[in-house]
C-alpha cells in the first residue's frame, strides 16, 4: 500500500521531504510531481528500483531513462558537456526540458543506451523535486508517468494513488499536474534535435 504526502508546492515540509528521501534510499519508487508531468522515480544506484520503473512503464534498456539533477554542474557530472552544449543547456534549466547527452562513466551502464551510449538530463523547476534532490544529495532516476498503453500522462495524486498503490511505495500530491511532458532535445550530435515537442518552448533552441 502506497504512502501518500500531501507537500506544499512553493513551501515543500523539510519532515516530508526527509521521509520521502529514506523511503528512496530504501529502494522505494515514488510518483514525483515536476514541473511537468508527473515521473516516476527511484535511486540512482538501486538496479531493483530501476528495473521495477521500467517494467512499470512498460519500456525496455533501449528507453532513455532521465536522471533529475539538481543544477547545471550535477549535470556535467553525469554527462560530456562542451562549451556551446553548456551554453544551450543554461538556456533551459531549470526548466520543462530533457536533454540527451554522451554519458560520462559516473553513469552506469545499465542506465545509458545501450548502443549510442546517451543518457536524459534535466533540471526541473519544481521545489518539490529539487528539495528532494538536495535532500538525497545525488540524481534521481525517473521517467514520465505514463502507464503501458496509454498515451497521456497521469497528472492527479489521487489516480495516481488509486492506479499504482500497491506498486509504488509513495504518492507526492503538490496539487495537479500539467498533462504535457518534458520537451526532449538530442544535443549529443553537432547541432541539437527535437525528439519530442512538450511543455518547454524548442523555439529557445532555434528548433
Amino acid at each position: 500500500m502506497s504512502q501518500f504526502f500531501q507537500i506544499h508546492p512553493d513551501n515543500p515540509q523539510s519532515r516530508l521531504i526527509k521521509q520521502a528521501a529514506q523511503i528512496i534510499h530504501s529502494g522505494g519508487i515514488v510518483a514525483l510531481p515536476t514541473d511537468s508531468c508527473y515521473a516516476l522515480v527511484c535511486q540512482l544506484d538501486n538496479k531493483d528500483a530501476v528495473e521495477r520503473v521500467r517494467r512499470l512503464r512498460g519500456v525496455d534498456d533501449k528507453h532513455h531513462l532521465t536522471l533529475l539533477c539538481r543544477d547545471l554542474s550535477e549535470i556535467s557530472q553525469y554527462a560530456k558537456v562542451d562549451n556551446r552544449q553548456y551554453r544551450l543547456l543554461k538556456v533551459g534549466t531549470p526548466g520543462p526540458y530533457t536533454f540527451i547527452l554522451e554519458a560520462t562513466k559516473e553513469v552506469p551502464r545499465r542506465l545509458s543506451h545501450p548502443s549510442r551510449k546517451t543518457i536524459g538530463l534535466r533540471v526541473p523547476e519544481s521545489a518539490v523535486a529539487l528539495a528532494l534532490l538536495e535532500e538525497l544529495g545525488q540524481p534521481l532516476i525517473g521517467t514520465t508517468l505514463i502507464l503501458p498503453g496509454e498515451e497521456m500522462a497521469l497528472s492527479d495524486a489521487e489516480d495516481i494513488r488509486v492506479r499504482l498503490e500497491r506498486q509504488i511505495e509513495l504518492v507526492i500530491d503538490s496539487g495537479a499536474g500539467s498533462l504535457e511532458p518534458t520537451t526532449v532535445i538530442d544535443m549529443s550530435g553537432d547541432l541539437p534535435l527535437l525528439i519530442r515537442q512538450g511543455r518547454g518552448a524548442a523555439a529557445l533552441f532555434g528548433l
